[in-house]
């Protein structure tokens, strides 16, 4: 049986080919954005590679000097995401796109592979990167750092300042977000009109750089984050229900 053929994306196709997420919607605010967004890390090392249609999956990854995620990683490969969803998923198609990346990190001299991963929502879970001969570097529950190495090398790790970090964004409702995920505009909009019914003050935070990532986002995702009184309350799309109860009680949920 013929092989599902895997679609090299970079700065030369990426308007014809899409980046997986939002491919039938290029008219939308966060598809405008999230190409915007690709075009400038292309030159950095970005990577993302997705599968022929009908099959539906695909994996992005860029240098950890890059990265948008609050990891310290230099001299990995992070990945970004790795979904395989609806008919392709149980196939072994995940594990394909995993030894692409693995093979590229490999070919560009770099110590290993990392990824941040979690079992709630947004990010991809542990299970197959544990499969292919990844390790837990790093903890901060629901999050999980794991790794691939390639040498004997430090490992990377998440930092530890996550309570200071959500006390910046100082008092009311902080959507702090990116332009990485073509979802958020949507997280954000549905954000602002929960804190607008619930009357609660909100604002919006822009993360433009890997940099700001690294040493702002109050969560190891981010690239989206919200921030109630100080406190981290959620570093995922809430529904509106969940978000309006969190902020009339004026206190956040548990992390996570």
């Amino acid at each position: 049986m013929k092989k599902p053929k895997i679609i090299d994306v970079d700065a030369r196709n990426v308007e014809t080919t899409g980046f997986f997420c939002y491919m039938s919607k290029p008219k939308t605010e966060g598809f405008r954005r999230k190409l915007a967004w690709l075009k400038a890390r292309f030159a950095e090392g970005m990577r993302i590679k997705m599968y022929e249609l009908p099959e539906r999956g695909f994996i992005e990854y860029i240098p950890g000097e890059h990265a948008w995620r609050a990891v310290r990683a230099p001299g990995y490969m992070l990945i970004h995401c790795l979904w395989v969803v609806g008919r392709s998923k149980g196939r072994g198609l995940g594990g394909r796109l995993l030894e692409e990346c693995l093979r590229d990190a490999q070919d560009a001299g770099m110590k290993g592979v990392a990824m941040v991963t979690s079992e709630k929502t947004w990010l991809a879970g542990s299970a197959l990167l544990l499969k292919h001969g990844f390790e837990c570097a790093d903890e901060i529950p629901p999050f999980r750092l794991v790794v691939k190495k390639f040498e004997t090398a430090p490992s990377p790790v998440f930092p530890r300042d996550w309570d200071d970090r959500a006390k910046r964004f100082g008092n009311g409702l902080s959507v702090m977000r990116t332009d990485q995920c073509p979802y958020i505009p949507d997280a954000v909009k549905h954000a602002l009109e929960a804190a607008k019914r619930a009357g609660v003050k909100a604002r919006v935070v822009e993360m433009r750089s890997a940099a700001e990532i690294r040493e702002s986002s109050p969560t190891p995702y981010g690239v989206f984050a919200l921030v109630l009184g100080g406190r981290l309350l959620s570093y995922y799309y809430m529904l509106p229900k969940d978000l309006e109860a969190a902020l009339a009680e004026g206190r956040p949920s548990r992390r996570g």
